[in-house]
């Protein structure tokens, strides 16, 4: 059950980036990419979304705004 709440907030995410007029196609792609290594790689990890928000942040300050969107901040 857990792991399809994660998967449902994974696609919000997902979904929430592609839409973004505030990130080029570039941004977009990266922060996919690396949330779906990192979905990937840890699935399972109760830390998992703490990271991916950390990690979102590194890469674009301009991410903040859909974080806060799709409730994870």
């Amino acid at each position: 059950m857990a792991h399809h709440k994660h998967h449902e907030k994974l696609e919000k995410i997902k979904e929430a980036i592609q839409s973004s007029p505030e990130l080029s196609e570039e941004e977009k792609s990266n922060a996919i990419a690396h949330i779906e290594e990192w979905y990937t790689e840890d699935q399972a990890d109760r830390y998992f979304w703490d990271m991916v928000k950390k990690k979102l942040l590194e890469i674009s300050a301009k991410i903040e705004p859909i974080l806060a969107e799709v409730g994870l901040l």
